[in-house]
């Protein structure tokens, strides 16, 4: 079982998918928790990701048709908004 804490904002740090049959508990603000699938976590994680490549500008795969202005890797998302009740 893996377990994660939610931070101030809402979010869960999480920078892969996890295996589909792993437990994970996420324990929230309020103190609650909750167990999700792996299976459910990653389909959370690819969601966000298309919302963030989406109001980013970046294709499918996450790369930007625009001239590169950063060095920073702005194609990856490292924290998913999660809260109670997802799980169900």
């Amino acid at each position: 079982m893996i377990s994660l804490q939610q931070d101030a904002e809402g979010f869960i740090r999480m920078k892969r998918h996890f295996p589909g049959s792993t437990v994970i508990s996420v324990t929230f603000n309020d103190g609650s928790s909750e167990e999700f699938s792996g299976e459910q976590l990653n389909a959370i994680y690819d969601e966000a990701l298309a919302v963030y490549r989406a109001e980013n500008h970046l294709d499918a795969k996450g790369y930007s048709r625009a001239p590169k202005k950063t060095v920073q890797p702005s194609t990856k998302i490292e924290f998913v908004a999660v809260h109670p009740g997802m799980a169900k």
